[in-house]
């Protein structure tokens, strides 16, 4: 993969954060009821914590030239897909089945962060 991967998803995953928290905060604002609002927000939370982890997956990746990562990043990716997207889904749609894809998402966020402790060699 390109050295500049990561990073780049990071940065369109930043962009699309701040897109749809403002499209929540804003188009949706009167047309969600409070519970809708709060499980839309959550998935914006989620999405930019997420979007975090994969900018420091593409500068580890950048400055060790771990390819090793990468599979952290993916896990990043996936995780905001099923979770933030099936609660953007859930959130305007009320399909309430599709709640049952957010732990999958949930999980990829564990295994990325898990993958990223025993991936990562801190050297001192």
């Amino acid at each position: 993969m390109n050295k500049n991967y990561w990073i780049r998803i990071g940065a369109l995953s930043g962009m699309l954060t701040v897109a749809m928290g403002a499209f929540g905060a804003h188009a949706l604002k009167n047309s969600l009821d409070e519970y809708s609002q709060a499980i839309y927000a959550k998935a914006v939370l989620y999405q930019i914590f997420h979007t975090i982890g994969i900018f420091i997956v593409g500068i580890l990746i950048f400055i060790n030239k771990k390819n090793s990562l990468n599979i952290a990043g993916v896990c990043f990716t996936l995780g905001i897909l099923l979770f933030s997207g099936s609660l953007y889904a859930l959130a305007i749609s009320g399909i309430k089945w599709l709640g049952m894809i957010t732990p999958l998402g949930g999980l990829s966020f564990i295994v990325g962060w898990l993958l990223l402790f025993i991936k990562t060699d801190v050297q001192s």
